[in-house]
């Protein structure tokens, strides 16, 4: 009988070869084995009282099977979140019922032996227990703290959608028949707030700030997160809308992130081979302008400075040692200087193009493996976010997109928006009830200036872009 209780590392390995040998002995080809455990709690404050307050803990089960036919590989999946005999034995039984009558894929199949490997996962400096060691007090006082500097930066801030603190820590093993077992813990702690700024007239205004890091260490101080948030909320009270015209148009680092990733939307292997991608039959063909540089890196690890002057190395919101497939992490070049050179790729994608993977298989338990990059960034140029704005003689300043305006098969990008407008190089009024329009073709061909502000808060950074020649539609 297998224990109820939770598994420690050991258990957790030794259960996947088992699961593993015993779909073999059913008929099986080949297996795969998922298994994932994790801790969170997650606490929202409004107006210092404890609105919400959940503490969890969850593990599951994932096990893929492939039975060999005559014009390729019968495949199905099962997952579970019971651990004793019976639930792993109809976990077991079920997938390998199921791929007896599913249809045969000539590219389905587990990677090759020589392809698999992992990253020295000490090396990477993804877990750290300190942030078990954050009291629950002491996170709901997180939140608090930070919703009461927000709320005490300005007499017309008055209210908050909330206040929230997250801890998580998860555990992922990954075990199959072809002699791969690999395993990785990782952790987080955060918080952040939004709140509501109201004017004279009765308008209001939200926005939010927050702080995130696999560390308790690099987490900021919540009454700076707080004041920032205020800022943030304030400049756009008294917005009005701006005549349909023409423009420059500022995207800053946190907006600019969602824009630029639409890059490795159109570069995902998957829409590829669908012909869902405006990034089709592209490779090698210059798609964005030479000043763009896009790159994906499951591997990057930062040297951090602490507050007594010392320095952390953590590893990335989005590096791992292995991907969903069990391949080494690696980086990728996915556009150099605007010329498209690598689609993201897992392995069944890579086998539909005849390429190799290049390791941005993404896995859950319940499913094949899909296409999921590490950390993304745009390469930083020299400018300075300030002289981004200050050469904008008229134009806008995007603080917030609405909508998903975005077709990645056309280009055609249409957004709803607010933000602040620039003239002879400040800031002004706030804007808001407009939308811009353009081609991703042509908006990443005209990308005028790319400030050097990248700063990873994130799985993705992207710095400061200005994008020339967009249309406003407005008043």
């Amino acid at each position: 009988m297998i224990s109820e209780v939770a598994l420690d590392s050991l258990l957790l390995q030794s259960l996947g070869h088992q699961i593993v040998e015993r779909a073999l002995s059913l008929g099986a080809s080949d297996a795969e084995v998922v298994a994932i455990e994790g801790e969170e709690f997650h606490v929202k404050v409004r107006l210092g009282q404890v609105e919400q307050l959940v503490e969890s803990g969850s593990r599951g089960i994932g096990l893929r099977v492939f039975c060999a036919a005559k014009d390729g590989q019968r495949t199905a999946s099962t997952s579970t979140s019971d651990f004793s005999e019976e639930g792993i034995t109809r976990l077991i039984s079920g997938a390998v019922e199921l791929s007896k009558i599913t249809g045969a894929d000539p590219f389905a199949g587990l990677p090759e032996r020589e392809d698999f490997g992992s990253l020295p996962v000490d090396d990477l400096a993804l877990y750290f227990d300190d942030v078990n060691h954050i009291a629950p007090t002491e996170r709901i006082d997180l939140a608090r703290r930070c919703e009461a500097a927000s709320l005490g930066y300005d007499t017309r801030i008055q209210n908050t959608s909330g206040a929230d603190c997250e801890v998580s820590t998860s555990h992922r093993v990954i075990v199959n028949s072809r002699g791969f077992s690999g395993e990785y813990r990782r952790s987080y702690c955060g918080f952040s707030v939004s709140p509501i700024a109201h004017d004279t007239t009765g308008g209001m205004q939200r926005d939010y700030w927050y702080s995130s890091a696999r560390t308790a260490q690099l987490l900021e101080e919540p009454e700076a997160i707080g004041r920032i948030a205020a800022q943030r909320a304030l400049r756009r009270l008294g917005a009005r809308r701006v005549p349909t015209q023409q423009c420059s148009v500022v995207f800053p680092a946190e907006v600019a992130r969602g824009l630029l990733s639409n890059l490795l939307s159109a570069a995902d292997g998957d829409a590829v081979y669908r012909n869902a991608s405006m990034f089709a039959g592209k490779l090698g063909e210059q798609v964005a302008g030479e000043n763009i540089t896009m790159v994906d890196d499951g591997t990057m690890v930062f040297d951090r400075e602490l507050p007594n002057g010392s320095t952390i190395r953590v590893g990335g919101f989005g590096t791992s040692p292995f991907d969903g497939d069990g391949l080494r992490t690696r980086r990728t070049v996915v556009i150099e200087r605007g010329v498209l050179k690598e689609y993201l790729l897992n392995t069944y994608t890579g086998r539909k193009l005849n390429m190799p993977s290049n390791a941005k298989a993404s896995r859950g338990i319940s499913s094949a493996p899909g296409i999921g990059g590490g950390n993304y960034f745009l390469q930083p140029g020299e400018l300075t976010h300030d002289e981004i704005v200050s050469d904008v003689k008229s134009g806008l300043y995007v603080l917030s997109t609405m909508g998903f305006g975005v077709n990645l098969v056309t280009g055609d990008y249409s957004q709803g928006v607010s933000g602040l407008w620039i003239e002879n190089g400040e800031l002004t009024h706030a804007v808001e009830e407009i939308t811009i329009a353009g081609n991703l073709k042509d908006m990443f061909r005209n990308v005028a200036a790319i400030g050097n502000d990248l700063e990873f808060r994130g799985s993705g950074a992207v710095p400061t872009v200005r994008i020339e020649g967009m249309t406003i539609a407005g008043s």
